[in-house]
């Protein structure tokens, strides 16, 4: 998506631009009801989206499809990676799964952990 916005109208342009149905799915509002009740635990950055406004009135977004974050569980940090696949009506669950795996190994590599998946 592209295009010119400027004063508090971009503001009201990226809150009902995200999260985009490409995540969530259609109905939006309760496709994301049912992601929470499946999921159990908030997603945190993952599927988010992380925005640039500069001073001058520019922005940049991005939806974060693949991600890593540092997490702290009590005394120690963790990082959470995730990654996800797209299901439509004829996705095959396998293939689907497979991909979420081959997704999730370049973020392992990428943070050089040596966890298998």
């Amino acid at each position: 998506m592209s295009g010119n916005k400027k004063g508090p109208e971009l503001f009201d342009a990226l809150a009902h631009s995200f999260p985009p149905g490409s995540i969530t799915g259609a109905p939006k509002v309760r496709a994301m009801e049912i992601i929470g009740e499946l999921e159990g635990e908030p997603r945190g950055p993952w599927c988010g989206s992380m925005i640039r406004v500069g001073f001058d009135g520019s922005a940049d977004s991005s939806v974060l499809i693949r991600t890593a974050a540092c997490v702290q569980r009590g005394d120690r940090w963790h990082v959470v990676a995730r990654a996800g696949a797209g299901i439509v009506a004829d996705s095959e669950p396998t293939l689907e799964y497979e991909e979420m795996l081959v997704k999730a190994r370049a973020l392992r590599v990428a943070a050089q952990l040596d966890v298998p998946l």
